[in-house]
């Protein structure tokens, strides 16, 4: 079974089925999740907590209790709810871990982030039957329709 993923613009014309993903899902797991507000990992929290989906923050560090007022857990296995995805926000070398995690709650699809691309850790959740996105922000596949750059304000 070969493996189906979204890796680069070189698959560009998978990304409708990444927006169907989008759309069905409700449930996200995030790991690596920071309540660090300068943290990439805070800013998607954010924004698909604001957009309606029930988001779970993953993290390990101790002490954590929540994240923007959303109760954090320490692994997937903690859940107490099913989840429709669970997001990478950790680096590649973590994702083969998080993979076999997903696997085990029997997550639908597993996401890793920008930059966190596993070709081993992908072809065991696919054949595990999860579906896999990898080099993508869902953010940024959500709003992609209405975002317009603002090139002109500073930084």
């Amino acid at each position: 079974m070969g493996v189906s993923c979204i890796f680069g613009i070189s698959r560009i014309a998978n990304l409708s089925r990444v927006s169907i993903w989008v759309n069905l899902v409700k449930t996200i797991a995030l790991v690596g999740a920071s309540p660090d507000r300068t943290k990439f990992s805070y800013g998607v929290l954010r924004v698909l907590s604001e957009t309606g989906y029930d988001m779970i923050p993953v993290n390990l560090l101790p002490g954590l209790a929540e994240i923007r007022g959303i109760k954090v857990y320490p692994c997937l296995a903690a859940i107490d709810r099913p989840v429709d995805v669970v997001e990478v926000c950790r680096r590649p070398e973590d994702l083969m871990g998080v993979a076999r995690e997903a696997i085990e709650i029997r997550a639908k699809v597993l996401w890793g982030q920008i930059g966190v691309v596993d070709y081993d850790a992908a072809k065991l959740a696919e054949n595990a039957g999860l579906k896999v996105v990898m080099n993508r922000c869902p953010k940024f596949k959500l709003f992609r329709p209405f975002w317009k750059p603002k090139l002109h304000l500073g930084i």
